[in-house]
């Protein structure tokens, strides 16, 4: 029994990897021009220059151009692909601070008291001392930079000690210019934590469940009621 192969209907081709690979020299010569600029590149370099090469492509749709500008064979000529580069903030030291057994390097994080009905509930801030674990806690409406650069400067002067070391996660409400500047006056060490290093500011994040959550809870507690927290 010998099996037929179905013939396969189709339209012939008109325009060949060699036309496409023109297309895409036009391209990248011109800046990746509109179809119907390229168009009228094409058709120039046939009808004035007489470039024999360009004839099929003097012809072109400008919506079938943008077909041959989504093929392989144009794709692999005019697409480089780069990995992506990281943004670097240089704000802070990316490592874990060193005390050396001395007082006066603070680990600080925010504990979020929830959220309900898409309202936003309080924040505290949490600051531990590495040695002696002396901790701070203030109470914000919100971590914005209006509300975090007063407590900051409040926090810090609680401490019985002079502060020699700021670390904190990778939070925008710590990494950011204004508080950069505020520590930088202040002569106060800046760092923050590695990547792919969940220890760096593990000391806090500890205080966070056995302090913090321990005296306030999970509940939702609103922004409105945070001045009546004692700092």
């Amino acid at each position: 029994m010998k099996v037929k192969l179905a013939r396969q209907n189709g339209f012939k081709r008109i325009y060949t990897e060699a036309d496409i690979r023109l297309l895409a020299s036009m391209d990248e010569r011109h800046g990746q021009p509109s179809g119907a600029v390229l168009k009228k590149l094409c058709e120039r370099a046939f009808d004035r220059f007489g470039l024999a090469e360009y004839q099929q492509l003097a012809n072109i749709s400008v919506a079938h151009l943008y077909n041959l500008r989504a093929s392989k064979t144009y794709q692999r000529q005019r697409c480089t692909l780069t990995k992506t580069r990281p943004n670097k903030v240089a704000i802070g030291q990316r490592r874990k601070p060193c005390p050396d057994n001395q007082p006066g390097y603070i680990r600080i994080d925010s504990v979020h008291q929830g959220d309900q009905d898409k309202r936003k509930g309080i924040y505290h801030v949490n600051a531990v001392d590495e040695v002696t674990q002396f901790q701070v806690i203030f109470t914000l409406e919100r971590i914005s930079e209006a509300f975090m650069l007063p407590a900051l400067h409040q926090m810090l002067a609680r401490f019985p000690f002079i502060i020699r070391g700021f670390h904190a996660d990778n939070g925008g409400e710590y990494i950011n210019y204004s508080v950069a500047e505020l520590l930088e006056t202040l002569r106060i060490e800046f760092t923050k934590s590695r990547a792919r290093h969940s220890n760096d500011n593990g000391l806090v994040e500890s205080k966070n469940g056995s302090v913090v959550r321990k005296l306030y809870g999970y509940q939702h507690i609103p922004q409105q009621y945070a001045e009546e927290f004692y700092h």
